[in-house]
């Protein structure tokens, strides 16, 4: 017994000292965040990067705004009726993150926190037809907002915190190794706390990479949406075509330009026997 007694001791010593040198392993695993957004040329993107080790494992460079209906008291105190507030995610923003493996987390906060947005982005693995295949994508998205704040709502009668979650989302899929960029529009729907009430989420000038960053603050090759690929498409067609029809034109032009010259030089035989005496 006694044996035992000192032995408890020492195997509790070194079960604490292996979870000091779990902690302080996160602890060197530093994370830090920038705000890049005064970087950018177009005042409604923002830029995000999230570091760890002093390397870059998250970049985020997004237009967002949120279209958040809410209710307000009609002139006779009597019925409801739903306004709208327009919220525009703004420069200057708080930003945290977290880098993983297979999972990766952006929160920004503005306004004194009154508006917090939370991404969610995971990697898969799955089967296809040339074997395993990994994509990545943003599976989850939370918008926290005060209607309380003055800025943006006008005496809203539920005034107060209100979240708003996105349900089965998978949005943004992307080949791993790959960074999305879409400058295209696009909506998430989320679902309120405010009762009856759907948040619009509007996305655009998109460039997200939230795993296998190689090079710092470099995206990696871009998966374009298939929006923006239709429109270059549109763009480009034009002028292919434009370039078809000038190579025909040419082509055309050409071979009547040999055809021509050819049939000049060529001797003319007369139809009229009297004729003949002529030549020679």
């Amino acid at each position: 017994m006694d044996l035992r007694r000192r032995g408890f001791p020492a195997s509790y010593r070194l079960r604490v000292l292996l979870m000091l040198f779990h902690t302080m392993a996160r602890i060197t695993a530093e994370q830090e965040v920038e705000n890049l957004s005064g970087l950018s040329t177009n005042p409604e993107k923002d830029i995000f990067v999230v570091r760890e080790n002093g390397t870059t494992c998250l970049m985020a460079e997004f237009a967002a705004k949120f279209i958040v209906p809410y209710d307000v008291w009609a002139s006779n105190y009597v019925d409801l009726i739903t306004e709208q507030a327009d919220i525009s995610l703004t420069r200057g923003a708080e930003v945290k993150g977290r880098c993983g493996h297979n999972e990766s987390e952006l929160q920004v906060f503005w306004v004194d926190r009154a508006y917090a947005l939370k991404m969610l982005f995971v990697k898969e693995s799955h089967n296809a037809s040339k074997g395993p295949e990994a994509t990545w994508r943003l599976s989850k998205v939370q918008f926290v907002y005060d209607s309380s704040e003055k800025t943006h709502f006008k005496d809203a009668v539920s005034a107060g915190k209100h979240t708003a979650n996105s349900h089965h989302l998978s949005a943004l899929v992307t080949p791993a190794g790959k960074s999305y960029e879409c400058q295209a529009q696009q909506s998430i729907s989320l679902a309120s706390s405010d009762p009856q009430k759907t948040v619009t989420m509007l996305l655009s000038a998109v460039h997200i990479q939230p795993f296998d960053i190689i090079s710092d603050f470099v995206f990696s090759e871009e998966h374009k949406c298939p929006v923006d690929e239709r429109e270059q498409l549109e763009e480009t067609l034009p002028l292919i075509l434009g370039l078809i029809l000038g190579l025909v034109i040419v082509v055309t032009l050409a071979i009547y330009h040999i055809h021509h010259k050819m049939t000049a030089n060529q001797v003319q035989i007369p139809r009229d026997r009297s004729q003949y005496k002529h030549m020679g």
